[in-house]
């Protein structure tokens, strides 16, 4: 019954957010055209329920920018004052309100990261992929990215192992008070948050959008 109410919650909100939104969404994309032209939204393959990839959709907020080698520079280089603004206000993530909506993923879970992790996750880190990934998530409201990968995993397997219809609510309420104040929007000395390479280890590497 649980998944039931939490999927109808899903496609209640997820349809009216695309519906309010939508001038909001459109002035946004006009924005990001002007500013860092096309394509106007970012598109990425990410593991899903169970690990089954599937496409995010998320506001571009980064330049192409390259060095003389052909090299992708670090993000904080790539990232105008525009991907900043839709980024601490997490604007540019109203475009997953389709992901919602296609089932691909739910308004709160983990949240979905590169499919280069997936060989990375120990067994017990696995189990974040038991749900649908979401928009927002336990880690999200306790951190986001100011806190470290292990804190994170604990925050999704606990989410795993205590979800309900209830805690959703709780999770979306305390997701806008966040937003609002704009806290843990990246990790301590770097543009984002580091890549994932094992437990207890990172890159300085960005993960990008």
């Amino acid at each position: 019954m649980n998944s039931l109410v939490k999927r109808s919650v899903d496609l209640i909100v997820s349809i009216l957010g695309l519906a309010l939104l939508s001038p909001l969404m459109l002035i946004i994309a006009l924005a990001i055209f002007c500013t860092l032209g096309l394509p106007v939204f970012f598109r990425q393959r990410r593991p899903g329920y169970r690990g089954q990839p599937f496409w995010l959709v998320k506001f571009r907020t980064m330049r192409d920018a390259r060095d003389s080698n052909g090299q992708q520079l670090p993000d904080d280089l790539r990232l105008p004052r525009l991907g900043r603004i839709l980024r601490r206000a997490s604007l540019d993530e109203l475009p997953e309100l389709w992901n919602v909506v296609m089932g691909e993923m739910s308004l709160v879970g983990p949240r979905p990261l590169l499919m280069e992790y997936m060989g990375r996750y120990t067994p017990e880190q696995q189990r974040r992929h038991n749900v649908k990934p979401g928009i927002t998530g336990w880690a999200q409201i306790n951190g986001r990215n100011a806190l470290t990968w292990e804190q994170k995993f604990a925050s999704d397997l606990w989410y795993v192992d205590h979800g309900s219809p209830f805690l959703d609510v709780r999770i979306l309420a305390r997701t806008l008070w966040q937003v609002l104040h704009r806290d843990g929007i990246s990790f301590a000395g770097h543009a984002t948050m580091p890549k994932f390479t094992g437990s207890g280890e990172s890159e300085a590497n960005e993960c990008g959008e």
